[in-house]
């Protein structure tokens, strides 16, 4: 993506303080994911915001976490299976409503957003918002699985800062396990990888992998980490930034 574009995306406070669903563990009352949690999030130092995207049956992307309803509802419904109107009939555990990513755009005009697509259909409803505001300098497109970051990717008018799915994250750490040979070639691919501590047994966090990493030019993003600690001690070692519920018990 063009240099200006990236640059404004990453151009906050460091360390990035990522809030994962907003903020909504440190006050009863407030819904994740919801309008409320992210001005929350943003109230206690938050400079980018979390979130996965899915698509209601009629195409529209909304921002929440699981496929359905049931976990912060109590309803057995699926997001895929329920048009927009249907959706904004039910309320959430505290009230609120499942935002739409135009909703969050419009009421949050400078807001970065972090979005991991979570399903095919929301590669097009995400890809078609983001080219009405014109907000490439704004989102980071993510996911686990390459194919739907890259045919969200490939439906939009501009370039957009991306992070590397899991697969790549592994060609990443078997080419730093070799010595680096190819590292930049995938590299080259993305903006930022975001990722655990580790897999199983590869562990992602160590100085020499967090190290090339930024040498090839990456954001290094960890989460979910909740603990203060654990998260200095991950800048410390090179991590540019920190995923988290809790972002209100950050101060770096």
């Amino acid at each position: 993506m063009p240099d200006s574009a990236l640059k404004k995306y990453f151009d906050t406070a460091r360390p990035h303080l990522l809030a994962h669903r907003g903020l909504n563990q440190q006050q009863a009352g407030i819904d994740e994911n919801s309008i409320a949690a992210f001005e929350q999030a943003l109230k206690f130092g938050a400079t980018h915001i979390e979130s996965d995207v899915h698509a209601t049956k009629d195409g529209v992307a909304v921002l929440f976490h699981d496929d359905d309803l049931q976990r912060v509802a109590g309803l057995p419904l699926k997001i895929s299976e329920l048009t927009f109107a249907e959706l904004s009939e039910i309320k959430l555990a505290n009230g609120s409503n499942v935002p739409s990513l135009r909703e969050v755009l419009q009421h949050f005009p400078s807001l970065r957003l972090n979005l991991d697509v979570k399903a095919r259909a929301g590669c097009e409803a995400t890809a078609k918002v983001l080219n009405e505001f014109r907000a490439f300098d704004r989102v980071l497109v993510s996911s686990f699985s390459r194919a739907r970051k890259i045919q969200t990717l490939r439906l939009l008018d501009a370039k957009v800062a991306t992070s590397a799915a899991s697969t790549e994250v592994l060609g990443l750490w078997i080419t730093h396990k070799i010595f680096g040979i190819g590292f930049g070639v995938i590299a080259k691919n993305f903006d930022a990888i975001q990722i655990p501590r580790s897999f199983g047994l590869i562990h992602l966090d160590t100085e020499s992998f967090i190290k090339r990493a930024r040498k090839h030019g990456l954001e290094v993003h960890f989460w979910t980490v909740n603990d203060p600690k654990e998260g200095k001690a991950l800048i410390a070692l090179g991590a540019t930034g920190i995923v988290s519920d809790r972002v209100d018990l950050f101060k770096f």
